[in-house]
């Protein structure tokens, strides 16, 4: 697909959302599908015979007398909001290209901003762990950046007011973006970018990257590693071997100052991974609700005492 096509494609429209997702009785039958798409299963024994406690809105199976509810073991167990807010979460959140912040979350979805944090950080999470374990492979450009303003103290690479992460964007032969992953790092080391590497990379890859020395480390993955001395962040930006790492590393930040006033750099993760998510599905707008949603319900539950801690880096 051209990158003309990709950008200018039909998203999922409001009207259309409204339709399929508009009511609680729909959301619910999208997560039934999700869950039991052959039906029933109990998740303690496997048993698929059940009947309904409508009361309690709960499945008892016939077998082992487990109860369970739809949303149990998910990302939205003891979910207090009703699951067409988390669906207009997940629209608002997938659809627009740079995110939605937790204010106007908020009133979008007519909620308390604590809560509206929740659905946000949440969803964000199941976006971080359902992109974890993917490999890239084939061409790679990497590059090093900062999330994070000046502040008073300490200025440039060692401000403890910036956060470090990678860059990293796989392309075909002919240098058209493929995928992207944004992952933070303790430090800009060998040991670190080893440890990506090892996780994230093909050991067929071939690594394009500046002079900085850590970018070395790549080669423990078994990764062909072709680094090109720019000698300044400004002819490293201008070289064509970066275009499209150093156009990501544009968008993410415009995209993070343009959508947030402020962000904590304890959930940075979270942010990079929201945008890699969409970057990385945007080849079908419509269908990133559906999977969104479907990821929500394979990902553990995660109450607020955890949500609210901090991610040490992804």
């Amino acid at each position: 697909m051209s990158i003309n096509a990709v950008q200018f494609q039909n998203g999922l429209g409001l009207p259309e959302f409204y339709n399929t997702y508009g009511t609680e009785e729909q959301c619910r039958d999208a997560l039934i599908q999700m869950r039991w798409p052959k039906g029933f299963v109990c998740p303690e024994c496997g048993n698929t015979t059940y009947c309904e406690l409508n009361t309690r809105a709960l499945y008892q199976c016939h077998r082992c007398h487990h109860q369970t509810s739809l949303i149990a073991g998910t990302i939205f167990e003891n979910t207090k909001p009703p699951l067409t807010a988390w669906f207009l979460a997940i629209y608002l959140l997938t659809q627009h290209k740079s995110s939605v912040s937790t204010l106007q979350l908020s009133r979008d979805l007519g909620v308390r901003y604590k809560t509206a944090w929740m659905i946000k950080h949440k969803l964000m999470q199941v976006m971080l762990e359902h992109q974890q374990h993917e490999v890239l492979s084939g061409r790679i450009e990497i590059d090093d950046a900062y999330l994070g303003g000046e502040r008073a103290g300490r200025l440039g690479r060692g401000s403890p007011n910036k956060v470090p992460f990678i860059a990293v964007v796989q392309t075909t032969e002919d240098k058209q973006p493929v995928a992207i992953q944004l992952r933070r790092v303790k430090g800009f080391c060998k040991t670190e970018l080893a440890r990506y590497a090892l996780a994230s990379l093909s050991p067929k890859c071939t690594v394009w990257s500046d002079g900085l020395g850590c970018f070395n480390a790549v080669s423990e993955a078994g990764c062909e590693h072709i680094s090109i001395v720019t000698g300044s962040s400004r002819r490293s930006a201008q070289h064509p071997a970066f275009k499209w790492v150093n156009t990501m590393l544009g968008n993410v930040k415009n995209a993070m100052t343009g959508t947030y006033h402020s962000f904590s750099k304890n959930h940075v993760p979270r942010y990079l991974a929201e945008f890699e998510y969409r970057f990385n599905r945007r080849f079908d707008l419509p269908a990133m609700v559906l999977r969104l949603a479907n990821a929500a319900t394979r990902t553990p539950p995660m109450p607020y005492r955890l949500i609210s801690m901090a991610e040490t880096y992804g």
